[in-house]
């Protein structure tokens, strides 16, 4: 028959201190491995509980803030017949021609029809055409001066009371000038005849 061994007293706190270290070391491994489920039930919960992952969440953010007139349109929307619309402007188009002026530089005198009263004015001419109507106009002012001093004489007093008989003697000296340029020149290009100054006596 073996002999049965017995703990000394030197022997018993060895072993009691080697089963403590154990059961410590079994408690945190379980603590640890308790932290870990934790830890990645927390994060799966985090993640797939809420609806809105990180990214999508920044972006509902920045729709929010954005104005809500910066939404994107939609082309094949809907639109209400009786809501308001924005009407389109219309922008004037910019003149093709440029308007230029051409004055006598001497005012002229004509008697008026009838025998009674003068008529003392300044001319100006306009013409849309390039310098080449105003060098005409120059080269033939003697002629042009002496045609709209006939046409002058030719109204009296009372037609030339109002703008409109006013317009009128206009009309008829822008007639002369371009008649004498046609002939002379070949071309008028006279469009407007305007008075600067105009004293009816």
């Amino acid at each position: 028959m073996a002999p049965v061994s017995k703990d000394t007293s030197e022997d018993a706190p060895v072993k009691k201190r080697g089963l403590m270290g154990k059961l410590l070391r079994g408690v945190v491994y379980l603590l640890g491995a308790g932290a870990l489920a934790a830890a990645g039930f927390a994060a799966g919960f985090v993640y797939f509980a809420n609806p809105l992952s990180p990214e999508k969440g920044v972006l509902s953010l920045i729709e929010e803030a954005a104005p809500a007139t910066e939404a994107p349109t939609d082309e094949h929307a809907t639109e209400d017949p009786e809501a308001p619309h924005k009407v389109p402007k219309e922008t004037p188009e910019e003149d093709q021609f440029v308007t230029s002026y051409y004055t006598f530089e001497d005012p002229m005198t004509s008697n008026l029809a009838g025998g009674k009263g003068i008529v003392q004015l300044s001319v100006s001419l306009s013409t849309q055409y390039d310098a080449k109507v105003f060098e005409h106009v120059e080269a033939n002012k003697v002629a042009l001066k002496s045609d709209m001093l006939s046409v002058a004489s030719t109204f009296g007093q009372a037609d030339l009371a109002s703008q409109e008989g006013r317009q009128k003697l206009a009309d008829a000296l822008k007639d002369a000038i371009n008649a004498r340029l046609e002939q002379i020149e070949g071309f008028g290009g006279i469009d407007a005849v305007f008075f600067p100054s105009f004293i009816l006596q």
